[in-house]
């Protein structure tokens, strides 16, 4: 069995995949706090869109390759099969998706939650042994089953207490501390299936196909970028509940208690016609005046 090192580069990829990973679960539970008090369907859609992609694009999907980064065996190169890359990113962001359908219609219950919860975190694990599925190395991948049922375990806890999270948590406060939580979390369980792997080198070493960790970096971290920016946008962007207030308060004040508009409100009088003549944006003309000349 070949010896496996989870932290090749040391501390620095555990602490940016939980630095991704909070990151992610603040966005998302922000973005999931619009899903309650949209207005319209294609809102609290576009609010859960956002949400699933902020938690299982970013906190859980992107947090997983981050820590993979560091992960090296002893006596082979590691590569990955990119299509089922990808479709593991899509398994974590779809998972998502679905527990915030199941949690953000409808009345809030602890057994929408639950359902939700297990639906999503049965997905983040599948998300996660796609993820290992898709390495190309010399040997081949054994798993601990104890220790795989035990992140699939966290993984449900983990996708209960954020769904929970996102349907009761309001004060920025509150959602930070939330977001915190939740990265221990997502990397609990990542560590916690990592564990369970054990690797059997092949006796002769083949060509591995794939791509490279480099070469998959680049376009990662891209893409959390173009998400993150994108998100923050959307959120700066859109009106809060403040904002609806104030906007509705004001068009109250535009109607009178027996219900008919206030009429708007008539431009001030113009004795000497300054609107009428336009006179001050044409330097050098004349200043008006209703003085008459006396005769000659």
């Amino acid at each position: 069995m070949a010896e496996i090192n989870h932290f090749e580069y040391g501390w620095i990829t555990p602490a940016l995949s939980y630095a991704l990973s909070v990151l992610g679960s603040f966005l998302g539970l922000v973005c999931a706090a619009r899903i309650r008090v949209a207005a319209t369907t294609g809102q609290r859609v576009w609010w859960g869109i956002l949400a699933a992609w902020a938690i299982g694009g970013t906190a859980i999907w992107s947090m997983h390759f981050m820590a993979m980064l560091g992960f090296a065996v002893e006596g082979t190169r590691i590569r990955y099969d990119v299509p089922i890359t990808v479709v593991s990113a899509l398994i974590a962001v779809v998972a998502v998706g679905i527990g915030l359908a199941i949690v953000g219609t409808g009345r809030v219950s602890a057994l929408r939650i639950g359902v939700g919860g297990v639906f999503t975190g049965a997905g983040v694990a599948a998300m996660h042994y796609t993820g290992m599925a898709a390495m190309r190395l010399g040997g081949s991948l054994g798993y601990d089953g104890v220790r795989v049922a035990l992140s699939v375990a966290i993984a449900v806890v983990a996708a209960t207490v954020a769904l929970w999270l996102a349907v009761t948590v309001r004060r920025a406060l509150a959602v930070a501390a939330s977001a915190l939580v939740m990265g221990v979390a997502v990397n609990g369980m990542h560590f916690t299936g990592m564990s369970a792997l054990s690797v059997h080198l092949h006796e002769q070493q083949g060509e591995i196909t794939g791509a490279g960790f480099s070469t998959l970096l680049v376009p990662i971290v891209l893409a959390v970028i173009f998400v993150v920016v994108g998100l923050v946008y959307a959120l700066l962007a859109a009106p809060t509940e403040e904002d609806r207030a104030g906007a509705a308060y004001l068009d109250a004040r535009r109607v009178d208690p027996a219900g008919a508009s206030v009429p708007d409100p008539q431009p001030a009088p113009d004795p000497v016609g300054l609107r009428a003549r336009g006179t001050l944006a044409r330097p050098g003309s004349t200043f008006p005046t209703r003085r008459v000349d006396p005769p000659r």
